[in-house]
């Protein structure tokens, strides 16, 4: 397949999980990269696996998120973007406080909102945008409160997107993930990720978590021409979890 031949596409939060993912296989069909991460180790090995793309540095909790990325891409603009870079913790509701949730709003909600809106000016008419967010705003989990309300948010701006751009035939989706196989949970404790896990499965129709490919697939269907009527909707990757 070479669905993206002739066509550059951004990925925020490439570095691992879904966007390493998506990454790998738009290369393979053909389409010109523009990366970003914050680790400086997954970093330099992204620029070794994929050597055609261009990989920036760049962090979504910093006020000056987008820039560097709007500057890389001035010429020539966009014909895909994947907002995808995220932070996930979780805590009990009693006990959440001011920096915990700042640093979970500016991370996943504010984050996304500063690249869209500096990267907007370069999307061409006719591109794509996909915004990833997850289950948990639907799953109502009492320890993912913070996490759920950052998710929603996206969901919420994802749609106002969708008819800010829809005159410059611009559409804008938003791919919802459920328990894939990333290392997105690796900051829970081993007993904690192995009962989050054990619930979650117990919920799923499919009695299977997912995998990044699997997530991936469809948010690069949302990149492309064959969703080239699909706008300002969710699509839940997720086994069944949500019923949506």
């Amino acid at each position: 397949m070479t669905r993206f031949a002739g066509k550059r596409v951004l990925i925020t939060g490439a570095t691992a999980g879904i966007g390493w993912a998506g990454a790998r296989r738009i290369a393979d069909e053909g389409g010109e990269l523009v990366l970003t991460g914050t680790n400086p180790r997954r970093l330099a090995a992204l620029r070794q696996a994929l050597p055609e793309a261009q990989v920036i540095a760049d962090d979504a909790a910093d006020p000056d998120t987008g820039r560097a990325p709007a500057d890389a891409v001035a010429e020539g603009g966009l014909d895909g973007l994947w907002l995808n870079a995220g932070y996930a913790d979780i805590g009990a509701a009693s006990e959440l406080d001011a920096e915990f949730f700042d640093r979970m709003m500016r991370v996943n909600a504010r984050g996304p909102a500063l690249q869209l809106a500096r990267l907007s000016a370069h999307l061409n008419e006719g591109a794509s945008v996909v915004v990833t967010s997850s289950t948990a705003t639907y799953e109502g989990s009492p320890m993912a409160t913070a996490y759920a309300a950052t998710k929603g948010a996206l969901v919420a701006m994802a749609r106002g997107w969708a008819s800010a751009l829809a005159d410059r035939g611009i559409r804008v989706n938003t791919l919802v993930p459920g328990a894939i196989d990333t290392d997105f949970r690796a900051f829970m404790p081993d007993r904690t990720r192995e009962n989050f896990e054990h619930d979650v499965l117990g919920r799923v129709p499919l009695r299977r978590i997912g995998t990044p490919e699997e997530a991936a697939a469809v948010a690069l269907f949302l990149l492309s021409d064959d969703a080239a009527y699909v706008t300002a909707a969710q699509y839940a990757v997720d086994g069944g979890l949500t019923r949506r």
